[in-house]
């Protein structure tokens, strides 16, 4: 965990001091008073409908450290903060044209200390996930993979955003051995700023779909935004490490080639291809599902190690996130064997294709969590290829961020689901 004074977070991130003492030390951040405590720092947020500088007086009371305001403190809060022991901070102003544009910024305050941190740590093999569906599924599967052979530490459900991945790396302690590091990104260049603070040792892009289309406009413009994780990559030809960087990419990514081209061979890094195909230094044979809609296949690598499996998870397209996830497990040195069979084995991720299921009921696919043209598609094959003696029922939500893809994804799906019951 985090564990630098309170002077040293001034330094790296450049906020003020507004009261307290610069010695204390801060062993970790949090975006909830609720959760205020000692040794923790509370950074005040301006949403859109909630101001987090409004519970710094109860952060403070809940006996946090320090708190990051960004607005001036009234007298109350300062007086409080000082019985308390507390020290206030504002957060450096960022990203005005001028100095009177300027605001304090929690999101650069947490960019800048996370990044901090894992400068603090190049120990770290930090493994970066992006991509436009699958990305918390293979993070999932990395954390158990690499968890067989290295102390691990890995994004916690979805926070793979400009707050949850700093959060991310503020929470891996020194003596982690790797950090898998969820990314996700809505617009061009937050992926950019992500790279830069996580400098990932390894990493892989799960594929370009059309997730955000509607504010990128483009799948072009999408993959772009994905290839943006290299920038914060060091050279293949310059790694000091044991671990030599690398992009993993899928074989039926239509624009792998092209973010190779374009990204990967201007940065020095070396791209590792996995999937079906001949070429793919990671590949799985043999792939057939079972009657669960569980895929059995034999995973092979290129230096001729193999190893026979089903996996738990339902679904073909699962199969690309394990070839992806055990791209990594070897690049990095880990035991194969030990990875496969725990990702095999892991735990269903909730509401991600989870199979419910009780005597005499219904069997249900509960994939809600959330929605994409490629996800939607992937659970209707799994329906599609599970046993059933009765009726098979999709139920569709909407899908959004699609902008003039909409109505084209609408009747693609109109078209995969005929002969379901509505």
């Amino acid at each position: 965990m985090l564990d630098v004074t309170i002077s040293e977070v001034i330094e790296a991130t450049g906020a003020t001091l507004l009261c307290g003492s610069g010695e204390a030390r801060i062993t970790g951040v949090t975006c909830d008073s609720r959760t205020a405590a000692p040794g923790l720092a509370f950074a005040c947020f301006r949403g859109e409908r909630v101001d987090g500088n409004r519970f710094a007086p109860s952060a403070v009371d809940g006996g946090a450290t320090a708190v990051v305001l960004t607005t001036d403190p009234d007298e109350g809060l300062l007086e409080q903060a000082r019985a308390k022991g507390c020290a206030l901070l504002r957060a450096a102003c960022v990203g005005g044209e001028t100095p009177d544009d300027t605001d304090p910024d929690a999101t650069e305050f947490l960019l800048r200390l996370a990044g901090f941190w894992r400068r603090r740590n190049p120990q770290w093999i930090v493994v970066g996930v992006t991509g436009s569906v699958g990305k918390t599924t293979t993070k999932d599967m990395l954390a158990a993979g690499l968890s067989a052979s290295f102390k691990t530490h890995a994004t916690k459900g979805n926070f793979n955003n400009l707050m949850g991945l700093p959060l991310t790396l503020l929470a891996a302690d020194a003596t982690d051995e790797v950090v898998v590091a969820e990314m996700g990104m809505n617009h061009a260049g937050e992926l950019a700023r992500l790279t830069q603070v996580a400098l990932p040792t390894v990493a892989l892009v799960t594929n370009v779909g059309t997730s955000h289309i509607g504010f990128l406009g483009s799948r072009e413009n999408i993959a772009r935004a994905k290839a943006e994780i290299v920038g914060g990559m060091t050279a293949s030809d310059e790694a000091t490490g044991p671990v030599r960087p690398c992009l993993v990419l899928t074989d039926d990514n239509d624009f792998g080639t092209f973010i190779e081209r374009e990204f990967c061979e201007p940065a020095g890094v070396e791209v590792v291809w996995t999937g079906l195909s001949e070429k793919s230094a990671v590949r799985a044979e043999n792939l057939v599902l079972d009657g669960e809609g569980k895929p059995c296949f034999t995973v092979s690598c290129a230096d001729g190690w193999s190893h026979e499996l089903t996996l738990d998870a339902p679904g073909r397209h699962v199969v690309a996130d394990f070839l992806l996830a055990m791209a990594i497990v070897w690049r990095v040195g880990g035991s194969r064997e030990a990875a496969a069979e725990a990702i095999a084995h892991m735990p269903q991720t909730h509401m991600r294709l989870e199979i419910l299921s009780a005597p005499g009921r219904a069997r249900v696919i509960d994939d809600s969590y959330n929605a994409s043209p490629s996800s939607m598609a992937a659970a209707l094959d799994v329906l599609c290829s599970m046993t059933c003696t009765g009726r098979r029922v999709a139920v569709l939500g909407q899908v959004g961020e699609l902008g003039d893809e909409a109505r084209a994804f609408a009747e693609r799906v109109m078209r995969e689901t005929e002969g379901f019951e509505e």
